[in-house]
């Protein structure tokens, strides 16, 4: 937490990320993706993540913080005035696991990712227990949010997958 909210007070106010000497094993692990997710308030300011990670979970959380604060296209990119009101939520993702039967999932515990062809679209798990979604409602709303039909997640051209989440929230 402490990585993620110096990486955006640094790029938000315009210098460069600088290269941190991690010692931490868990944080230096290249088997977990990382979501970082941006609230004023109750308002969603930015959201960006990968599943799949390329690099040490601490690089991929700095990674995403940047992009949380200045590339997620639904929101404007934080502003240095809104620094001191930003809250910071970070969800390490466990690796992508193929899913046999999607209905057997565990609403709140797994999230999906969900792909057929070149479309991609991820929900994390607490999605589905914030709005009180049913599984297929997840489903079809991961589904919708790849850029695909609400059903496609039967289609057997489309994968589905599952994984967990540790969800780090920043005190305030």
């Amino acid at each position: 937490m402490e990585l993620s909210r110096h990486t955006l007070e640094k790029f938000v106010r315009g210098a460069k990320r600088q290269k941190h000497a991690i010692d931490d094993v868990y944080l230096q692990n290249r088997d977990y993706g990382a979501f970082v997710t941006l609230y004023k308030r109750d308002e969603l300011r930015g959201c960006v993540g990968q599943c799949v990670p390329d690099a040490p979970l601490f690089e991929t959380v700095s990674e995403m913080t940047e992009a949380a604060a200045s590339r997620d296209p639904r929101v404007e990119p934080i502003a240095t005035e809104e620094l001191a009101q930003i809250h910071i939520d970070i969800t390490v993702v466990s690796p992508l696991e193929w899913v046999k039967d999607p209905l057997d999932l565990e609403l709140g515990r797994h999230g999906l990712y969900i792909a057929s062809g070149t479309k991609r679209g991820v929900l994390l798990p607490q999605v589905a227990a914030q709005f009180r979604w049913d599984i297929r409602t997840f489903l079809e709303q991961t589904c919708l949010k790849a850029g695909l039909k609400p059903n496609a997640w039967e289609a057997s051209n489309t994968r589905v997958s599952s994984f967990t989440a540790l969800i780090i929230e920043e005190q305030l």
